[in-house]
């Protein structure tokens, strides 16, 4: 399946990192009402094991929100996947135990996600942190259109602009469910003090289905921090 082998490319670069905290960001496609969620159990289970939720640092990011006028509001029992769907992943690729700071955006504006973006920056700053976030880019075009959206959109991501990634889907230019988490990852990393996004890798779901007539993109990008390489 493309969209794991896709995935897979991004948390490779994480193989040798020891975070005590990883923060997954994606969007909450569920119907709420609210900007900002988390989960209001103490942990994650996967068949590969369990994963508990780092409540001091959540409780700390609510706080931080707080002074943007926002909160996290808990849910139980909800049938988000988008976090769910990474953890095997960093539980593969990561050897030591890690705690989890699952936030899910309902949201997904420049204001609220630009916030999310400084408040994670500011209270992960002292912290062995990762940041994760979760999205598939266009759904449901056919792949040649799919193809132009996707590179409007990646082409955002890999110039560092945040702003943009929202942008582009509100203009119609290129598609991405979790954009709102993708941005919110930018401005944390950059506070953080990241300077360069490097794309991985790029399909469509019918690459491997054949039916090219509907397909959903997938990308994967890392962020860091290093010497950008000249033009």
């Amino acid at each position: 399946m493309y969209s794991g082998s896709i995935a897979a490319r991004a948390f490779c670069q994480f193989r040798g990192l020891t975070p005590t905290v990883v923060a997954v960001l994606a969007p909450l496609h569920q119907p709420n009402t609210g900007q900002l969620f988390t989960s209001g159990h103490s942990a994650y289970a996967t068949p590969l094991g369990t994963i508990p939720i780092a409540a001091e640092t959540l409780q700390q990011l609510d706080d931080e929100l707080k002074t943007h006028d926002l909160h996290l509001q808990r849910l139980r029992n909800d049938h988000e996947h988008a976090v769910e769907i990474e953890l095997p992943f960093l539980q593969r690729v990561l050897k030591q135990p890690f705690q989890l700071l699952p936030i899910m955006i309902g949201e997904q504006t420049i204001p609220v996600c630009r916030a999310l973006g400084s408040s994670l920056g500011k209270i992960l700053r002292d912290k062995n942190a990762l940041l994760v976030g979760s999205s598939d880019l266009s759904h449901f075009f056919p792949a040649s259109t799919a193809q132009m959206y996707d590179d409007e959109m990646l082409a955002r991501i890999e110039a560092f602009d945040a702003e943009g990634v929202i942008q582009c889907e509100e203009k119609g230019l290129g598609y991405a469910c979790g954009r709102g988490a993708v941005a919110a990852s930018l401005w944390a990393a950059r506070d953080l003090g990241a300077n360069n996004v490097q794309l991985l890798g790029y399909a469509h779901s019918g690459q491997v289905s054949g039916d090219i007539s509907s397909v959903v993109g997938y990308g994967a990008a890392v962020i860091y921090a290093g010497v950008q390489q000249a033009a």
